[in-house]
């Protein structure tokens, strides 16, 4: 088979993984793609994230010395052994053992996705990295440090007495953090949408100041600008336009992210490569916004016929957790095992 190249290749993969991913989903019902099935994709999203990033695909060795497919299918069973062990480590002690997943387990796992991305990407596994030497050794307790950490913030931040008085709600579960827990999940998420924009820009301007483009000062600096754009873009939609938070979440930093995954990780950054910062960010955010909203409308359209009639809004946000997991929970990490594991085979040949 002819190698395909950039953008095409991204460009077919992408249409390829998002006509399976939604002929999957058109396979459950609402209440069981939002909850048993998202719940499950996303709990096998970290170990996803420390297999490309933290261990870009060439650990454990037993996999990286296999050719592809076989390469791709073996980090895809690890990740799945992972995805396992936590899911079900999670389901009884954040969830109490109760069926089916309840928001706050919901909530909590994708909270950790979230504290994934920002130790293997704004702290580049710092401290881990740099002092074990058994590179698996060292993703692997980053993200045990990864699964802490987002313990921590899930009981200090996330209160969910808005529930109160709901069928689902359950006060013996419920962490009486500090915060409405949708407020706080849906800025820890625009949050991130931030350091996915710059990695647009390849980290400009701060790969202008070396001093910073190292450990733990970049993982300091790149954080603080994370919360405070985060902030600012949350307080803009949240408070200023005055949109109601589940939608600000699908239709901004969802959105956004989704846009980030085909336009620096399909098409592998390949349209605007050749241009010299901060231009090539500007335009790789215009493609982000501009892919990431025709996807979302697409899927939004697409939705009745996969699903079903889904009911935007308070209190239940039938088309918002829809479009969620469609995009983030089963579309991006089937992306993200072509992408990465397969390196886009067979598309794309190694070299």
């Amino acid at each position: 088979m002819a190698e395909t190249r950039q953008p095409a290749a991204g460009i077919i993969a992408t249409l390829i993984i998002m006509a399976i991913s939604l002929a999957f989903i058109s396979l459950f019902a609402l209440s069981t793609f939002t909850g048993w099935v998202a719940y499950c994709i996303e709990c096998m999203i970290p170990m996803q994230i420390v297999i490309g990033i933290t261990w870009a695909t060439k650990h454990p060795r037993f996999a990286d010395t296999r050719r592809q497919p076989m390469k791709g299918v073996l980090l895809a069973l690890i990740t799945a052994a992972a995805g396992i062990v936590t899911g079900v480590l999670f389901f009884y002690t954040v969830n109490g053992g109760i069926n089916p997943p309840t928001p706050f387990l919901m909530m909590f796992t994708v909270a950790l996705v979230l504290s994934t991305f920002a130790g293997s990407i704004i702290w580049g596994g710092w401290p881990f990295v740099n002092t074990i030497k058994s590179p698996v050794a060292a993703g692997l307790s980053m993200l045990a440090a990864c699964y802490l950490a987002n313990y921590v913030i899930f009981r200090v931040f996330f209160n969910y007495g808005f529930m109160q008085g709901a069928p689902v709600y359950v006060a013996s579960l419920d962490p009486h953090g500090l915060f409405n827990a949708w407020s706080v999940l849906v800025y820890y998420i625009t949050v991130i949408g931030v350091m996915f924009l710059m990695l647009s820009f390849d980290l400009w301007p701060l790969t202008k100041f070396p001093s910073i483009m190292k450990q733990p000062a970049l993982g300091i600096v790149w954080s603080a600008i994370c919360l405070a754009l985060g902030y600012l873009a949350y307080y803009i939609g949240v408070k200023a336009l005055k949109m109601d938070v589940v939608s600000f979440m699908v239709r901004v930093p969802v959105v956004f992210i989704f846009g980030t995954i085909i336009v620096l990780n399909m098409l592998q950054g390949s349209l605007f490569g050749r241009i010299a910062q901060p231009l090539k960010g500007v335009l790789n955010m215009a493609a982000v916004v501009v892919v990431g909203t025709l996807l979302f409308e697409l899927y939004g359209a697409l939705s009745g016929r996969v699903t079903g009639t889904l009911r935007p809004g308070p209190p239940s946000y039938d088309f918002e957790l829809w479009i969620a997991s469609a995009l983030l929970g089963v579309t991006f990490p089937m992306l993200i095992f072509h992408a990465e594991f397969f390196k886009l085979w067979p598309l794309r040949r190694a070299s």
